[in-house]
C-alpha cells in the first residue's frame, strides 16, 4: 500500500536508487549466436565482445561516482593465499548515493575461457563530495577457472587480470594484473 509514496520519492529524488541488472540487455539480435549451438559463448557478459545496450552490473543513480586507481597488497601470490584489494570511490554528484564495485577476473591467455567472470562485489554508501576506501578481500578461489588438461575447476598458476568498477562493461573498469605462483 506504500509503493506509490516509494516511487513519488524515486521520482522526486528524496531517494537515490541504486540496483543494478543481474542480466545483460542486447542492443540487436545479431549480438546473440544462433540457439542451435548451446555454448555460452556470446550469450553472457562473460563472453561478449561488443559494447551491449546495457551491461550486467549497471545502474542509474541520482549522482555519479569515479573509481580510482587500486591499490593490491600484493600483486604475486601463491597459490592457496587470499589478497586484498582497496579501491577508492568519490562521489562527484549532488547527493549522498550508494555504489556497488564489482571485481571480475580473466587469465591471461585463456583463448577457450571467459572473458572476464564476476568474483567478488561490495555496496559502499558515500556521502556527497566525499572518498571512501573500501577493501575487498579476494580469497583464494578467486583464481579458479577450468584447466583443459584435468577436466575440471582449480586454481591454475598464472598470470591474471582483475578487472575492477561500476559494470562489466569495458568502459567502466579498470585493471590490475596479479600473477599466481
Amino acid at each position: 500500500e506504500k509503493a506509490g509514496i516509494a516511487v513519488a520519492d524515486v521520482l522526486f529524488g528524496d531517494y537515490n536508487p541504486s540496483g543494478k541488472l543481474p542480466i545483460t540487455f542486447y542492443k540487436n539480435t545479431s549480438q546473440i549466436p544462433d540457439y542451435e549451438n548451446y555454448s555460452m559463448k556470446g550469450r553472457t557478459y562473460r563472453y561478449l565482445k561488443d559494447a551491449p545496450l546495457f551491461p550486467f552490473g549497471y545502474g542509474l543513480s541520482y549522482t555519479t561516482f569515479e573509481v580510482g586507481t587500486a591499490k593490491a597488497d600484493r600483486t604475486e601470490i601463491n597459490v592457496g593465499e587470499s589478497m586484498n584489494l582497496t579501491i577508492p570511490i568519490v562521489n562527484t554528484g549532488k547527493c549522498n548515493g550508494s555504489e556497488v564495485i564489482q571485481v571480475y577476473m580473466h587469465k591471461i591467455g585463456d583463448s577457450e575461457g571467459p572473458i572476464k567472470t564476476l568474483r567478488a562485489f561490495k555496496r559502499v554508501d558515500v556521502e556527497m563530495g566525499k572518498r571512501v576506501d573500501i577493501s575487498i578481500r579476494l580469497a583464494a578461489n578467486t583464481f579458479e577457472c577450468f584447466d583443459a588438461n584435468t577436466n575440471t575447476m582449480r586454481i591454475v598458476p598464472g598470470d591474471y587480470e582483475l578487472m575492477y568498477g561500476t559494470s562489466s562493461d569495458v568502459k567502466d573498469l579498470k585493471m590490475i594484473k596479479v600473477t599466481l605462483h
